[in-house]
């Protein structure tokens, strides 16, 4: 692939831009300057650097994100900070989206790809992807909160009762519960119409992934990390 090609795709700019740095001699290929836009270059296994900073070659980006409180899923934001100012803007200019969204209020894990299958297959309700979300309660549970969970409650717009997978209690005001839905607000709809309502909401695990363990395993908020192959396997094995 042509360098300014290969760098317009990983998101340095226009093809111009990308022309631009290489002539100006800001691009690295395996640790050599390059400054000829029409080189070619071998994307296998590929590391560069763009202004001294490295990176490496990724047909499709997969990532995970530690969202804090206060920002928005959306690129453009209307009362809080958007979520994608917390990735590189490289990330950003390649269109990576999330998978998804979690409520402004909401912590906890949100993945990111420009890969459309990817999205869609993970998003789908058709597919089923179990997400895990722990919610501090605004009061003591009752002893009906989690059988009606599992039971299934009654939401509006919703043809049938929505159940969760699981659903236990982790202290008098925390439960916590696995869904395979991705429905508006559906953990606080659904706490809601089982007699309680939430007062703060974690997703801690996303498909076969969970924050704090495997490949997220020190993970902080607000942080970000690829996801290789293996995490993406196990991503899937659920």
């Amino acid at each position: 692939m042509k360098l300014d090609r290969l760098l317009q795709a990983q998101g340095f700019g226009s093809r111009r831009q990308c022309r631009q740095l290489v002539e100006l001699g800001e691009v690295r290929v395996r640790g050599d300057v390059v400054d000829d836009p029409d080189a070619a270059i071998d994307t296998a296994g590929l590391t560069y650097e763009v202004a001294g900073e490295a990176w490496i070659y990724r047909e499709k980006t997969y990532l995970a994100l530690f969202k804090p409180a206060g920002f928005e899923c959306s690129h453009e934001p209307k009362h809080h900070r958007s979520v994608y100012s917390l990735l590189p803007h490289p990330l950003v200019v390649r269109n990576v989206q999330s998978v998804g969204r979690l409520d402004v209020d909401t912590t906890g894990l949100l993945l990111f790809s420009d890969d459309g299958a990817f999205i869609h297959t993970l998003s789908s309700p058709k597919k089923h992807v179990p997400k895990i979300y722990r919610a501090e309660l605004a009061e003591p549970a009752a002893d009906t909160l989690v059988p009606r969970l599992l039971a299934g409650v009654d939401l509006i717009d919703e043809p049938r009762p929505v159940a969760a997978l699981d659903a236990c209690l982790r202290g008098p005001t925390t439960l916590e519960m696995r869904l395979d839905l991705g429905k508006y607000h559906v953990v606080k709809r659904m706490i809601a119409a089982a007699g309680n309502h939430v007062q703060t909401l974690h997703r801690s695990g996303f498909g076969g992934l969970s924050l704090g363990e495997g490949p997220l395993a020190g993970l902080a908020e607000g942080q970000f990390i690829y996801l290789d192959a293996d995490a993406l396997r196990q991503l899937r094995a659920v």
